[in-house]
């Protein structure tokens, strides 16, 4: 498919949808307090510019430091996990179980630990995309090529140089591929965090206040806003992985088109 294509089919599939999504908030008998059009978003968009910026500052913040915190936790614990079979038997269903847990029962719980500040927000984040970074990293890990760590022990090599030169660069495609997946959960997470979370800025919160005072139009703009930065995330952690290991991407005698 040429670059042209590559733009245009995703383009077009968006106007389409667009396009349905205006007919049907227009004719579909639907409430406009219930699902606002497209082009009622879009003007919310250039009204509210000013509110939605500084509240997604706020809420970009939290993501990013959320996502830093959940993959250096999310690598190091996949790595004890790969290193121990005692403790990855004993460790991975609790892992499991931690995203059962509902936002709702736990928020209040880590404001009365760690306050209404940045603290709260932040554990709900990572604890959502903990998870995704943990899966991926360690399935990399466990599909290391086997004859490399052979050949390495055959020459005498420590268990410390078998896994800085084999294990650890195998292992950063999956934790790529984890931080992609996680980009959008703690997207999630955020308005989570900032919805119950008691939070007082944020997308999450403009959405929260936002449906009660009539402004839904609001509310769609400041997730169109969030998908918007989660795309961006998700393009920019896909250019991260093609130049830090490219060959994931371009392996020996593989298509490099």
């Amino acid at each position: 498919m040429s670059r042209a294509a590559r733009v245009l089919a995703p383009l077009a599939i968006l106007l389409a949808l667009l396009g349905a999504w205006e007919l049907y908030a227009l004719y579909g008998g639907v409430d406009r307090l219930i699902l606002p059009a497209p082009h009622e978003v879009a003007q919310s968009l250039w009204t509210d510019r000013t509110l939605l910026w500084d509240n997604l500052r706020v809420t970009a913040g939290e993501v990013l430091l959320g996502i830093v915190a959940a993959g250096g936790a999310g690598f190091i614990c996949a790595l004890a996990l790969h290193l121990s079979l005692a403790l990855r038997r004993s460790t991975y269903p609790l892992l499991v179980a931690s995203q059962t847990i509902p936002i709702p029962l736990i928020a209040p719980l880590l404001v009365v630990w760690l306050g209404f500040g940045l603290g709260p927000k932040l554990v709900i984040i990572g604890l959502i995309s903990f998870f995704p970074i943990v899966v991926t990293t360690l399935d990399a890990l466990s599909r290391v090529d086997r004859e490399q760590i052979n050949l390495l022990r055959t020459l005498d090599a420590s268990r410390w140089r078998i896994l800085r030169h084999v294990e650890l660069p195998a292992a950063l495609p999956g934790l790529l591929s984890g931080a992609k997946v996680a980009v959008a959960v703690a997207v999630i997470g955020a308005v989570f965090a900032e919805v119950f979370g008691g939070s007082s800025s944020g997308l999450g919160n403009v959405v929260q206040y936002a449906i009660p005072n009539l402004r839904t139009d609001r509310a769609y703009a400041a997730v169109l806003i969030l998908s918007a930065f989660a795309i961006a995330l998700f393009g920019l952690l896909t250019l991260a992985e093609r130049w830090l290991v490219p060959w994931a991407h371009n392996p020996p005698g593989g298509n490099t088109r």
